[in-house]
């Protein structure tokens, strides 16, 4: 008996030790292409990635299929602003400054412009603020989504497929800004809890079901257009998708606490929205005059919600943008009073007061960041040494990369690890962490598959399993079969099993 119990520890150190060996040559072969980029984009493009925690459905679709998108609204473009509008349009043939969207299938010139316009496509940092080009470009595409909801659904899932991830939480003001009509219907009220009755006993608990129906309706179109559950179903079909309910914050402070409060309610009733996230520019006048509102506001609304999961923009700043001193306490109040569990961007953390304290706050709290690099290049034009990523990573604190507005940037999550892995000099196992971060940080229900995320030391019931396995056995399938968030990440560690045995 005691022999064979020492055979079948010497078995599975041995299968621990082929599996660092196979990790260990894959991070060989990356150190190797490191100065080869279309080798290193190769790599990447094949590597599991986990999940993109950080991307906005409205700034997610290519400028292209924004076209096709606004053609079949049979809407006009104003051609000296390349913004999208309602009216009667010129015809193809006589047009000079409303033409159909349609025309621009035929007319060149006009087809470039749009997507040059709707995306950061042959911008250039020389001619025009970054900031300015890509928030400029909201409002001009923003009526092509109407009825599309699904169809953008269906490209990002594709997308993200095609990206080798597995999971996408999306961002996404999915009531049309029903709530912050209502409230402005109802006005304000400094009786924080007060207000939340009002709005609650005047129709929000009405434009929660509403969203619930457009939601399942949105998704069901999704799954139509990537024919899931037919014999040749799009690899998206595989992608889990969920929502951050998504706050404008710029908005009139009556306004904000409806969606605030909204967003709660939201991640209350509907296991599809699994938290929500405050948009908008940091910099704009309102963000920047009510971020303590905001936050104050979130903290005491947490009371009626607990459990509620929080992502919050942060530290999307750079000196220059704002004075110094709206620099100094953005993460830390999305940390210490809103409660954030993630932070996205981050970008300004140096800049904060007592940023070293705040650094050690951040790995202590076990709160992630969102680094979205080729957004903070083209907005903020922070990039390179100049980015604060190796700092968050010697410090301890958890990070993810994301895409952000990949639509919009034109680029994708291979892209953004390519940046970290060319700019930054990441290793193999540095950039395998991340993924892995992604879904231990996810909004995923259940428990994690890790005991100690900071190793990625598995849950004992699942520690000597085999991740190549189609099947584990005993308590680890019941953690699997119970756990949203564990099989996700059992999911990740078989793709990691896999992509690193072709080495």
């Amino acid at each position: 008996m005691r022999a064979l119990r020492l055979a079948a520890v010497v078995s599975i150190v041995a299968a621990v030790s082929f599996a660092q060996t196979f990790e260990e040559k894959t991070a060989k072969y990356l150190d190797s292409i490191r100065h080869q980029p279309p080798l290193l984009l190769a790599f990447l493009q094949q590597m599991p990635k986990g999940g993109d925690l950080h991307v906005h459905l409205g700034g997610a679709i290519y400028a292209e299929s924004l076209i096709d998108y606004a053609s079949e609204n049979a809407l006009c473009v104003d051609r000296s602003t390349s913004k999208l509008i309602r009216a009667a349009c010129d015809s193809c043939e006589t047009y000079r400054n409303k033409p159909s969207v349609r025309c621009a299938y035929q007319d060149h010139i006009l087809y470039n412009q749009l997507i040059d316009a709707w995306s950061m496509r042959n911008w250039h940092r020389e001619e025009e603020s970054g900031h300015d080009h890509f928030f400029g470009t909201f409002d001009k595409f923003g009526p092509a989504f109407e009825k599309h909801v699904g169809n953008a659904l269906a490209e990002v899932a594709s997308r993200a497929s095609a990206d080798r991830l597995q999971y996408v939480e999306l961002m996404h003001t999915a009531d049309g800004g029903r709530a912050a009509i209502l409230g402005d219907k109802i006005g304000w009220d400094d009786d924080f809890g007060k207000l939340r009755d009002k709005l609650l006993a005047g129709g929000l608990k009405e434009i929660v079901s509403t969203v619930r129906t457009e939601l399942d309706a949105d998704g069901q179109r999704e799954r139509e257009l990537l024919h899931c559950g037919t014999a040749k179903p799009d690899p998206g079909c595989e992608i889990t998708i969920r929502y951050l309910y998504q706050v404008l914050r710029g908005l009139p402070r009556e306004q904000v606490f409806a969606q605030i409060l909204l967003g709660f309610e939201l991640a209350k009733a509907d296991p599809h929205v699994v938290g929500f996230n405050l948009v908008m520019p940091e910099d704009w006048y309102v963000p920047m005059h009510d971020f303590d509102l905001h936050m104050r506001i979130i903290e005491a609304l947490r009371k009626f919600y607990p459990g509620t999961h929080v992502s919050l923009h942060a530290g999307e700043l750079a000196i220059g943008l704002v004075p110094p001193e709206g620099l100094r306490f953005h993460i830390r109040e999305s940390v210490e009073l809103a409660g954030a569990e993630r932070i996205g961007h981050g970008v300004a953390v140096m800049s904060e007061t007592d940023p070293l304290g705040l650094l050690q706050e951040l790995a202590k709290k076990n709160v992630l960041v969102e680094i979205c690099l080729t957004s903070n290049d083209t907005i903020l034009g922070i990039s390179g040494n100049r980015h604060p990523l190796p700092v968050y990573l010697k410090y301890g604190v958890p990070v993810a990369l994301s895409t952000d507005d990949q639509g919009v940037s034109r680029s994708d999550m291979t892209n953004e690890f390519l940046r970290a892995a060319e700019g930054h000099g990441l290793s193999y196992g540095e950039l395998k962490r991340m993924a892995r971060q992604s879904l231990e940080h996810s909004f995923l229900a259940g428990e994690s598959l890790w005991i100690d995320a900071k190793v990625f030391r598995r849950e004992p019931a699942c520690g000597d399993a085999n991740p190549s396995a189609g099947r584990v056995s005993g308590k680890c399938q019941t953690l699997l079969d119970t756990s949203e968030r564990a099989r996700a990440q059992w999911q990740l560690e078989r793709a990691f099993a896999d992509f690193e045995r072709t080495f």
